[in-house]
């Protein structure tokens, strides 16, 4: 592969070629920077690249030992993680001019294990829906989905192997499954969230893009301080159950296209699938999720609500006020229903390893202004249950179109490797 296109490896190939020294990190660094300066006037996945200082991180890495997992690779941070030294703002013009002094946990945890900082992608307001510049790489004046958008668009318009993305409803799965890349949102609580602006401390989740399912494994494995995650051989015998979840109605032909070509091609690999229906309680877990979701906002953003009000989006004003109209006793109710439902989805794992369901309504809608329906991620993330998105046929408009795999919470390792299996046979 020449030099210049290094930017297309998976973070998975390129890190094997970086501890065997097959190639150099500074190679790697140059060649995303160029596909960053050929591509960004179009996607715009990017607040901040820092140029200059991931050219001498990989200068270090290539002059020293093998540091870690992540030895040489480049990353995106979305820009709701501090960065010290990186300008951070937090999608907000409140934080126009803020740069920290220290990095997030999980931002020092990846260069402890070898990553590279890029630079800081776009992030919608507050991680909420109120959307930024990016485009969909795939169709410019399509969204890339959010609140994750500069990291995903990044990821597949192969600016970089890897990216930070959080997920509060849908900001991993959503833009993953708009922008065609794997996105993992793993067991709630999985990745210290430390130095990471906080929009709901009962559903927060930090999660990763990539391109491939070792990927984004490879990612959160050396985040975690478990290596096992990135163990992922094939698996026999899985179980797999179709679950349409109760939002079904809102699916539009492409994602119910997607869930009959992913039972036809699954059955015909040699997995038992079996279509999968939910408690009734789970049918109010998307409620519960929105209403737990604004409760918690008005909270953790109370400093921005009350003392620059005028700097908030209408869209981010009207949530949080919603957050403020829920009481205290709705809220502790609404937090018993999400521990029943963890309960009841745990018992559904009795009769399947993992579960496949839909991952967004449909492809990418157009218009940038909106970041599309995050209505079929919210039941997941609030059950606090490991996801991950799968990129496997394209929609009736040359969009992509996927599913999610969802596992036992805890069960991220037995996850990971059913989605590389169901991946590998999905896009033969």
């Amino acid at each position: 592969m020449k030099p210049t296109e290094l930017n297309r490896l998976s973070a998975s190939q390129a890190a094997v070629k970086l501890q065997q020294r097959e190639i150099s990190a500074e190679q790697l660094v140059r060649s995303c920077l160029d596909r960053i300066e050929e591509r960004e006037p179009a996607v715009q996945a990017w607040t901040q690249v820092a140029a200059d200082s991931a050219l001498a991180q990989a200068r270090m890495l290539d002059s020293g030992p093998v540091r870690g997992l992540l030895h040489g690779l480049p990353i995106g941070v979305k820009d709701l993680f501090d960065t010290d030294g990186i300008a951070t703002s937090y999608g907000s013009p409140i934080y126009a001019n803020h740069v920290p002094d220290s990095d997030a946990a999980a931002v020092a945890l990846a260069r402890e294990a070898g990553a590279i900082v890029l630079g800081k992608t776009v992030t919608t307001e507050f991680a909420t829906f109120h959307a930024g510049k990016t485009h969909n790489p795939h169709r410019p004046g399509h969204t890339p989905g959010g609140s994750s958008s500069g990291s995903a668009a990044a990821v597949a318009d192969f600016m970089v192997p890897l990216a930070f993305g959080t997920q509060t409803a849908a900001s991993v799965i959503r833009p993953a499954a708009f922008c065609g890349v794997v996105g993992y949102k793993p067991t709630y609580g999985s990745i210290v969230r430390a130095g990471v602006k906080s929009l709901s401390e009962t559903l927060d989740t930090i999660g990763a893009f990539g391109r491939s399912v070792p990927d984004v494994a490879l990612f959160v494995a050396a985040l975690t301080g478990d290596k096992r995650l990135a163990d992922t051989g094939n698996v026999d015998g899985l179980r797999i159950g179709l679950c349409r979840t109760h939002e079904w109605p809102l699916a539009d032909p492409d994602t119910q296209a997607a869930f009959d070509l992913a039972r036809r091609r699954l059955t015909a690999a040699g997995a038992v699938v079996t279509e999968i229906d939910l408690p009734a309680h789970l049918s109010t877990m998307v409620q519960v999720q929105t209403e737990v979701m604004a409760f918690d906002a008005a909270r953790s953003l109370a400093h921005e609500r009350v003392r620059h009000p005028a700097m908030l989006s209408s869209d981010l004003a009207a949530l949080l006020a919603s957050g403020m109209s829920i009481s205290v006793e709705q809220h502790q109710r609404n937090l018993a229903g999400a521990a029943l439902g963890r309960q009841l989805i745990d018992s559904v794992f009795d009769s399947c390893d993992v579960l496949f369901a839909p991952s967004a309504v449909g492809t990418a809608p157009e218009g940038i202004l909106a970041t599309g329906n995050p209505v079929f991620s919210r039941m997941w993330t609030l059950l606090g249950v490991p996801c991950v998105h799968l990129p496997f046929m394209t929609g009736a408009h040359g969009l992509p179109v996927g599913m999610q795999a969802v596992g036992r919470i805890g069960g991220d390792r037995g996850l990971l490797q059913a989605a590389h299996w169901m991946m590998e046979k999905l896009s033969g």
